[in-house]
């Protein structure tokens, strides 16, 4: 009972640190009186020419009295031979992880080259291809404390150039994905900008803002692919994640302040925002600062960190919160527009308004669940050499969504209360009755 007690806690931490990995870049890991018999430190993807460069200095262990230091140390373990390593702890077949034939040991404490030394260098050539997570495994949790500073360098050789690729296998072509994406992205912001030009007689202030939200969008996505392609070069972003986060912060905040003012009707409906309203977006914004605090400290941080699961599920409660929040103006939109059917006397221009958000809101619903669940589920089923798949399924998802809104929401030279005769008020008056059954 105590070794299945004890392995299902090494799967909780394993699967869990495993959620969301960097996958990319130098790693420095600081591990201070740590007693976890496991601690994931970094995943990545190798091909046949792969290399693992770690460098452990600062060594302290809370005692060293009869200890077997071949059950300290570091391993490279893919995710089905963990579950395989797990079934030979369960049925005593070992006793430790280090000591089993389906992991790959990188360096053991017994190799140490003296009884007092507190550092080691170690370079580890991997040349079966497959996803690889870097461990630390201590097989004395209950009574020995690790402290140590790990700086630990994944990356692939390429094949004709010998030079070093630190994006893991399936992620090594993004900064041409992000770049090609935020070139459709500005040459749509051009394409806005003669659109606004041709019918500026009829702009109002959210087409601006719409503009403004692409222009985010395409900034943000250049630094993304500055940033990766000095993560694939260097092993570090020299700066560009700094630019980057700012930028992903600025576009998360027009977003979702877009979509809440499209669907008030803000501009080009009223001129101005109730207090219901008003109060949505001092939700939305504060929580979008939230969210980002909570990726910055996601991504920046090692897996291995006691507050990284909290910040993961800080960030996926604030990202639902919201998706939630920006739902309500549009159905409060809707209601409205069914309402003044009733009694303005403009039944058919309520009901084309009425179609087109309540059109928005299908969309808005179907680019939050796919963005947020199919494209992680893409990313789980994914073999690791296609992990890019989901990142081009997900900006083609949100460069949908912003053809759909600004098609739907341009400006328009006409004034459809002037183009409706008296055969399509009746029908329409017709059409609204029958809907009145409508749930959102």
């Amino acid at each position: 009972m105590a070794i299945h007690n004890h392995s299902t806690f090494l799967t909780s931490i394993f699967l869990i640190s495993l959620l969301s990995l960097s996958s990319a870049e130098i790693r420095s890991t600081k591990v201070k009186s740590d007693n976890r018999p496991i601690i994931p430190i970094d995943e990545f993807g190798f091909t046949h020419t792969g290399r693992l460069e770690l460098n452990v200095t600062g060594i302290k262990l809370s005692t060293r009295n009869n200890l077997d230091l071949s059950k300290l140390g570091f391993f490279l373990c893919t995710r089905d031979s963990w579950l395989h390593v797990l079934e030979q702890l369960e049925e005593s077949e070992i006793s430790c992880a280090l000591d089993s034939n389906l992991v790959k040991k990188v360096y053991t404490f017994n190799s140490l080259p003296g009884t007092s030394s507190d550092s080691f260098g170690s370079l580890f050539v991997e040349t079966d291809s497959d996803q690889y997570t870097l461990v630390f495994a201590n097989c004395y949790p209950e009574n020995l404390l690790v402290s140590m500073n790990i700086r630990s360098a994944m990356y692939n050789l390429d094949g004709k150039s010998r030079t070093r690729d630190y994006l893991s296998a399936g992620r090594t072509i993004l900064p041409r994905i992000y770049f090609f994406f935020s070139v459709i992205y500005f040459a749509m912001s051009v394409f806005w900008v003669f659109v606004l030009y041709k019918k500026r007689l009829t702009v109002f202030r959210i087409h601006f803002f719409m503009l403004a939200v692409v222009i985010m969008k395409a900034l943000n996505l250049l630094c993304e692919a500055e940033d990766k392609s000095y993560i694939k070069r260097t092993g570090s972003a020299h700066g560009w994640d700094v630019i980057f986060y700012i930028f992903s912060f600025l576009k998360g905040i027009t977003l979702f302040t877009l979509i809440v003012l499209i669907g008030t009707g803000w501009s080009f409906l009223k001129p101005y925002l109730q207090d219901r309203e008003k109060k949505v977006l001092m939700i939305v914004i504060p929580l979008q600062v939230v969210a980002n605090i909570a990726q910055v400290v996601i991504d920046e941080t090692s897996p291995f960190n006691q507050d990284w699961v909290t910040w993961k599920q800080v960030f996926l409660l604030v990202d639902v919160i919201c998706c939630c929040a920006v739902l309500f103006p549009i159905v409060w939109s809707i209601k409205n527009l069914r309402e003044s059917a009733r009694t303005d006397g403009k039944a058919a221009v309520n009901l084309m308004k009425l179609t087109l958000f309540r059109h928005y809101y299908i969309v808005v619903i179907c680019y939050i669940y796919f963005t947020r669940v199919v494209v992680y589920a893409l990313e789980t089923i994914t073999s690791y050499r296609y992990l890019w798949t989901s990142v081009v399924a997900a900006e083609l998802a949100t460069l949908a969504f912003y053809v759909f809104t600004g098609y739907k929401f341009r400006p328009e030279a006409h004034n459809p209360y002037f183009a409706i005769d008296d055969e399509e008020e009746e029908a329409a008056i017709e059409q609204l009755k029958l809907e009145d059954e409508f749930e959102l």
